[in-house]
């Protein structure tokens, strides 16, 4: 019996490394990325945010709702990401599909202290994302605007570790020169019509 126990703690150990060792696969190869569509939304203050305004920076973009369970366990990694990742040309993206607006979210961002930007979307905004079958929808994107990692809710090997390893993949590639924004400039980023 203890050496089914054993050997169960060593596949599910084994599992759990080949999971984060995946991670670096689940970024999509520069030639089969596609620019993320763009939007302009409001965020909590009322501003007027463009996705497009990020380029240059590599985003964690978070399409998560109030009711979700999942997305409440990813916020706190998100908050961390943001904290210690800002200065390295990375920003974190929060999209709240709440149906019920401003009077859902303003209280749960205040109440967790969410460090980052959150914006409101809408039903357009999710069918530019092809209508977001599952929340959290969580993309990575790099410094071009183009989506290098689409995860949707919280399965398997999309844990913290994960995530924090396909971003600094992302932001390490810009420092080795690959990946750079050529041109800048709003044409990064996929016009929504």
């Amino acid at each position: 019996m203890k050496s089914l126990i054993l050997a169960i703690a060593a596949l599910v150990l084994a599992g759990s490394s080949i999971n984060y060792l995946d991670a670096a696969t689940r970024l999509k190869a520069e030639k089969d990325r596609s620019l993320a569509p763009d939007f302009t939304l409001k965020d909590a203050n009322g501003a007027t945010v463009r996705l497009s305004d990020y380029r240059g920076k590599v985003v964690l973009l978070d399409f998560w709702a109030t009711w979700c369970e999942p997305c409440q366990v990813e916020i706190p990694w998100f908050i961390d990401f943001e904290q210690s990742l800002k200065g390295r040309g990375f920003a974190v993206v929060g999209v709240s599909m709440d149906e019920d607006g401003w009077q859902v979210v303003k209280p749960y961002v205040q109440k967790r202290k969410m460090n980052y930007r959150v914006l409101l979307g809408d039903e357009h905004t999710a069918q530019l994302y092809g209508g977001l079958d599952a929340l959290p929808t969580t993309l990575l994107l790099d410094r071009k605007g183009r989506i290098a990692a689409v995860h949707k809710g919280l399965a398997g090997g999309d844990d913290k570790d994960g995530f924090l390893h396909e971003i600094t993949t992302l932001l390490d590639a810009h420092r080795a020169g690959t990946g750079s924004v050529a041109g800048g400039g709003n044409a990064a980023f996929a016009r929504a019509k």
